[in-house]
C-alpha cells in the first residue's frame, strides 16, 4: 500500500529566507521553549520558525495544529497588539490553536510556561 500523497505547498522564497534567518537569531526565551519542545520531548514534533501562509510561527506542531508564540516587547505596542490579534484570528479560522507567552513569562516563570505548554499539547479537542 502506498503512503498517501502529501500536497506540497510552495513557500515564497522571501518567507522561507525570513524563517531561516529567524532561526539563527532566537531570543533567550525562544531558545528555552525550543529546548522544551524539540526532539519530541513532550511527545509531539514541533517545528521552529515555521512558515505557514503569510506568517512565520515561532513554534508549530502540525499534528496538534498548535502554535506557540513567544512575544517580545514590540508586541506590547498598540500596533503590535493589533497585528497579533489579526494574526491569531486568521490562524484560528484555519483551525490552529494559538498559545502566547511573553519573553518575561518564559524567563521568569519557566515552570508555569512549561506546564501550560504541556496542558495545551494534551488538551482534548473540543
Amino acid at each position: 500500500m502506498r503512503a498517501p500523497e502529501r500536497r506540497l505547498r510552495r513557500i515564497p522564497p522571501r518567507l522561507r529566507a525570513l524563517a531561516r534567518a529567524m532561526r539563527g537569531r532566537q531570543s533567550d526565551a525562544e531558545t528555552a521553549v525550543w529546548r522544551l519542545v524539540r526532539s519530541r520531548n513532550l511527545g509531539f514534533k514541533f517545528r521552529r520558525q515555521h512558515p505557514l501562509g503569510r506568517f512565520v510561527l515561532d513554534f508549530y506542531c502540525p499534528e496538534l495544529r498548535l502554535a506557540i508564540e513567544v512575544d517580545g516587547r514590540q508586541h506590547f505596542e498598540e500596533e503590535g497588539q493589533a497585528q497579533d490579534a489579526a494574526r491569531t484570528a486568521v490562524l484560528r479560522q484555519q483551525g490552529i490553536r494559538v498559545v502566547r507567552f511573553t519573553n518575561h513569562e518564559v524567563v521568569q516563570e519557566f515552570e508555569a510556561v512549561a506546564e501550560a505548554i504541556w496542558l495545551a499539547c494534551n488538551q482534548k479537542p473540543a
